[in-house]
């Protein structure tokens, strides 16, 4: 990929004094839940400047590219995701690849999307419509993708992918994707957060190989998935928090799941930036 730079000086310098585009991967709960935080102006940002979008092509491409990001913690060893979306709205759908290196890349399906009426929220459905979601995930030594599609509403992005993991994996997983615009329609603040329950056997330090995996929940348990999801939904607008500069990432964690002891596992970085070259091209043609 050709990277096109960002020519508006204020909103270069206005990026220049956030904290720095990075995703931080947690557990919780002594392994119960895991999850990740995404600060992602930047990213955003090179996305509505590689296409040259518009407020509205910007928003749902940009959520759709912050969602798919988070799935990249998930990923099992070397793996690439394409995450498409084929709607019967005037967008049309979008096409997300993500990669387990940390790259990120896609496009809309139509990225002029007619606009009739002033907007009154950011609700998606009559821009995305209903459709499917489909998840087409191949490993280094696959020859084909493993492919999963469910059928969504796309009102919006971050849960449909939250229907999609509920649907196709069978695990309790919550999404959330925020972007603020300032009142020139620049893109100021993104981010997005992902936390996901996860079994009892195998997944925590004091239970995991003890609890058969087919027993229910018990009401304790309930309780804790209850109280890690009323603390998710608790969050405020990321994409405000972050153009504010006032916390950084570590404290957006610690201040929502404080009582489930969450740890910081790693940081890293996601980009929207496609790392193939000639050369990989070269190669690619001649085998």
């Amino acid at each position: 990929m050709i990277k096109k730079e960002i020519t508006d000086l204020e909103l270069k310098e206005f990026l220049s004094s956030l904290e720095p585009d990075k995703m931080h991967i947690f557990t919780m709960a002594e392994g119960r839940a895991r999850g990740a935080l995404f600060h992602g102006t930047r990213f955003v940002n090179q996305i509505r400047v590689q296409h040259n979008l518009g407020i509205l092509e910007s928003y749902i491409l940009g959520q759709a590219a912050l969602a798919s990001a988070l799935t990249i913690p998930m990923m099992k060893d070397t793996e690439h995701t394409v995450i498409r979306f084929e709607g019967d709205g005037s967008a049309q759908g979008y096409s997300i690849e993500a990669d387990s290196s940390g790259y990120v890349r896609g496009y809309l399906f139509n990225e002029n999307i007619p606009i009739l009426k002033p907007l009154e929220n950011w609700d998606l459905t009559e821009f995305l419509g209903k459709g499917t979601l489909t998840f087409s995930r191949i490993h280094k030594h696959d020859k084909f993708p493993q492919s999963s599609t469910v059928s969504v509403d796309s009102s919006n992005i971050a849960k449909d992918f939250a229907q999609y993991f509920a649907q196709s994996e069978q695990c309790n997983t919550a999404f959330n994707t925020s972007i603020q615009f300032d009142k020139q329609g620049r893109i100021i603040g993104a981010g997005a957060m992902f936390v996901q329950i996860m079994p009892k056997t195998g997944g925590t330090n004091k239970i995991g190989s003890q609890v058969d995996s087919r027993d229910q929940d018990n009401l304790e348990d309930e309780k804790l998935i209850q109280n890690i999801q009323n603390a998710f939904t608790a969050c405020p607008s990321l994409g405000q928090i972050y153009s504010e500069n006032k916390v950084d990432s570590e404290d957006i964690i610690v201040g929502l799941f404080r009582e489930f002891n969450p740890k910081i596992a790693v940081q890293r970085d996601i980009l929207f930036d496609c790392h193939c070259n000639k050369e990989y091209y070269e190669n690619y043609v001649k085998n």
